[in-house]
C-alpha cells in the first residue's frame, strides 16, 4: 500500500536530504581551502591599507618641512627686532605660504622680544600680513594682494599675545631640530591642527626666535573616512597616548556639556571593534616593548566572538613625531572576497540548484494551482509589491496559508494603531507614482501633504499616551473622510502623518486640499470630550509639495513637505 504523507512532508524530507549533503560537502571544502586563501588575502589586505594610511600621513605634513625651510633656511639668521627684517620676512612668508598651492597656509615668528609676524593665506588673492610689535601691544593686520602691494591701513586686533608662552616656542626654543607638537584643536576652525617649529639663532649662534607653521588635519580624517576596506571595518590615527586623529567610523572631537570641544580617546571612542582594536594594539606594543619597525598584523578575537584582523604601523620621525595608524576588520568581512572559494561554492551550489529544481518539478506536479499563485503572491511581495491580492480558494494547510499570508501582507502596509497606510508602505506608493511619472504617457502631477498635529504633545502630558492614541485614530478616521479614495492616508511618525493626493489638477487644486485636510482637524476631538480638554483646539500644520517639481525620489517629496510644514508653523499659518 503506497504511503500517504502530508503537504509539509513532500515538501521537506527530499529537500533536506539535499541540503544536507550539499551544506556538508560545501562545508568541508570551505573549511579546507577557503580559511588559509582568507587569512593570506586580509592579511594582505590590512597591511597594505595601513601603508596607504601612512602615506596619506606624509602627504600631509612633509610639506611643513620646506615651508619652514623657504621661511628661514638653514643657517639663516634673525635680527633681535622684527623691524629690521620686515621687507625680507615678508618676500620669504609669501613664498612659504604660495609652495604647495594650498589655502588656510600660514607660517609664523616669533623672537625674544616678544614680538610677532605671520602670513596667512586665505585664497589666490587674499594674503594677511599680520605684526605684532610688542607682546602688550595690538596686532596689525594688512590685506595684501600681491606680494610688492604697498601695506594699506591696518585693521587692529586689540587683546595681546605674547608668542613666547606657546608651546610651540617653548619646545622649540631649546631643541636643535625641528619638532612637532601635540595635537590640539584650533580655536577658530575647531579641528584638529598640529604645529611644526623650529629654532632660528642669530649671527652670533645665540637662539632669537621660533619660526612655526601649523598644519590642518581635516583632510587626514576625511581621507580615512572614505576608506572602503570591507562592511565592518574601521582605520584609525592616533597619537601614542590613544587619543584619536582620525577615524573611518567615529568622531575625533566631542561637546562636552560645558559646549567646550574636547578630544576623544580611542579606548572611549564608543565604537566596539575600534576600542578592541586599540586595546589589543596597546597589549602587543607593551609586549614587544613599545617598538614596531615594520607594520605588524595579528588576530584577536573581537566583540560578539567574532575573530579580527588587525594590522597597525608606527609613524615616527626625527621630529618628534610619534603616531599610529591601525585598520581592523573582523575575519567573517573576507569570506565573500575569496574568488577560488566563491567558483567552487558557485559550482556546487549551481548542482544542488539543478537537483532541487528537478526534484522541485516533480513535486509541485502534485500540487494545486492555488500553490502556485501562492508562490507568485509571495515573490511579489519579497519584490517589495504589498497590494498582490491573493486569489486562493483552497482549505486545509494551504488555505490557512494564505489567509495568513494576506493578513501579513495587510500588516507590512497597515500601521497598528490608526489602521491607516504605514511609512514604509506610503514611501512605496510615492516612489511608484514619481516612476511612472518619469514616462511622458503616464506623467500626471501628484502631490504629498505633510501634517504635524499642533500641540499634542499637552493631550499626552496631561492625559496620558492612551487618550493621545486615541486622537491619534481619530485623527486618521478624519483624514480618511476628508480625502478620496484613491489617495493614500498614512501615518508617517508619532503625531505626524501623510497624504499622497493621486490626482491634482495643479498647484492650486492642491492648496485646497491643503486648506480641507486643515480645516477637518481644527473641531474639538470627540475622543477628549469627556476630559479636561474637551474644548481645546489643537489644529494641526499642513505642509504641501507637488510633482513633478524639485523631488527626484520619495524621500525628497517627503523632506520637500516636511519643510514646508515646518514653514507654515513657522508664519502662525495653522
Amino acid at each position: 500500500m503506497t504511503p500517504r504523507f502530508s503537504l509539509r512532508q513532500w515538501l521537506t524530507i527530499p529537500y533536506v536530504a539535499l541540503i544536507l549533503g550539499v551544506a556538508a560537502l560545501v562545508g568541508a571544502l570551505s573549511y579546507r581551502t577557503g580559511s588559509e586563501v582568507v587569512d593570506t588575502l586580509s592579511r594582505n589586505l590590512m597591511l597594505e591599507t595601513v601603508a596607504r594610511i601612512a602615506q596619506a600621513v606624509d602627504r600631509q605634513l612633509i610639506g611643513s618641512a620646506a615651508v619652514l625651510e623657504t621661511a628661514f633656511a638653514r643657517g639663516m639668521t634673525a635680527a633681535p627686532r622684527l623691524e629690521t627684517d620686515l621687507e625680507a620676512l615678508r618676500s620669504r612668508f609669501w613664498a612659504a605660504t604660495s609652495l604647495h598651492g594650498d589655502f588656510d597656509a600660514n607660517v609664523l615668528y616669533g623672537n625674544r622680544a616678544g614680538q610677532m609676524v605671520s602670513m596667512y593665506r586665505e585664497g589666490p588673492d587674499r594674503v594677511e600680513w599680520r605684526l605684532r610689535p610688542s607682546p602688550t601691544g595690538p596686532r596689525e593686520t594688512y590685506v595684501l594682494p600681491s606680494i610688492d602691494a604697498p601695506l594699506p591701513k591696518p585693521t587692529l586686533l586689540t587683546p595681546p599675545l605674547d608668542p613666547r608662552q606657546r608651546p610651540w616656542y617653548q619646545r622649540a626654543s631649546t631643541s636643535n631640530t625641528l619638532i612637532w607638537t601635540s595635537v590640539y584643536i584650533d580655536a577658530v576652525t575647531r579641528d584638529l591642527v598640529v604645529t611644526r617649529a623650529k629654532r632660528v639663532n642669530d649671527a652670533a649662534g645665540d637662539f632669537q626666535g621660533v619660526v612655526a607653521t601649523d598644519v590642518a588635519l581635516h583632510s587626514l580624517n576625511s581621507f580615512v573616512r572614505s576608506l572602503s576596506l570591507s562592511p565592518h571595518s574601521v582605520a584609525f590615527v592616533i597619537e601614542a597616548g590613544g587619543e584619536l586623529i582620525a577615524s573611518s567610523r567615529t568622531p575625533n572631537i566631542r561637546r562636552g556639556a560645558d559646549g567646550e570641544n574636547t578630544r576623544i580617546n580611542a579606548a572611549e571612542s564608543g565604537d566596539p571593534l575600534q576600542v578592541a582594536a586599540y586595546r589589543h594594539m596597546r597589549q602587543a606594543i607593551r609586549d614587544n616593548a613599545g617598538s614596531f619597525d615594520n607594520a605588524h598584523s595579528l588576530r584577536f578575537t573581537g566583540p560578539g566572538g567574532q575573530l579580527v584582523q588587525l594590522a597597525f604601523s608606527h609613524l615616527r620621525d626625527d621630529a618628534g613625531l610619534d603616531w599610529f595608524v591601525a585598520v581592523a576588520a573582523p575575519r567573517s568581512d573576507f569570506m565573500q572576497g575569496v574568488m577560488a572559494n566563491v567558483l567552487r561554492t558557485a559550482a556546487i551550489g549551481g548542482l544542488a540548484a539543478l537537483g532541487a529544481a528537478g526534484l522541485g518539478l516533480l513535486i509541485l506536479n502534485w500540487l494545486s494551482s492555488d500553490l502556485q499563485r501562492l508562490t507568485r503572491a509571495a515573490r511579489l511581495v519579497g519584490q517589495g509589491q504589498l497590494d498582490e491580492i491573493l486569489e486562493v480558494r483552497g482549505r486545509g494547510t494551504i488555505g490557512e496559508l494564505a489567509s495568513t499570508f494576506s493578513e501579513m501582507q495587510l500588516r507590512l502596509r497597515t500601521d497598528a494603531l490608526t489602521g491607516l497606510a504605514n511609512r514604509d508602505w506610503l514611501m512605496r506608493c510615492i516612489d511608484r507614482r514619481i516612476g511612472n511619472g518619469q514616462r511622458e504617457t503616464d506623467r500626471e502631477p501628484f502631490a504629498v501633504l505633510f501634517i504635524d498635529m499642533n500641540r499634542f504633545k499637552l493631550i499626552n502630558d496631561t492625559l496620558g499616551h492612551e487618550s493621545g492614541d486615541r486622537v491619534l485614530i481619530e485623527v486618521g478616521a478624519r483624514l480618511r473622510s476628508a480625502t478620496r479614495d484613491g489617495d493614500v492616508v498614512a501615518r508617517y511618525a508619532g503625531d505626524e502623518f501623510a497624504v499622497l493626493l493621486g490626482q491634482v489638477r495643479d498647484l492650486a487644486a492642491a492648496e485646497k486640499m491643503r486648506k480641507h485636510v486643515h480645516t477637518c482637524l481644527l473641531p474639538p476631538f470627540e475622543s477628549l470630550a469627556q476630559t479636561a480638554l474637551r474644548e481645546e483646539v489643537f489644529g494641526a500644520s499642513v505642509g504641501l509639495a507637488v510633482f513633478p517639481g524639485p523631488a527626484h525620489n520619495a524621500e525628497e517629496l517627503v523632506r520637500l513637505a516636511d519643510q514646508d510644514m515646518y514653514a507654515v508653523k513657522t508664519r502662525g499659518r495653522d
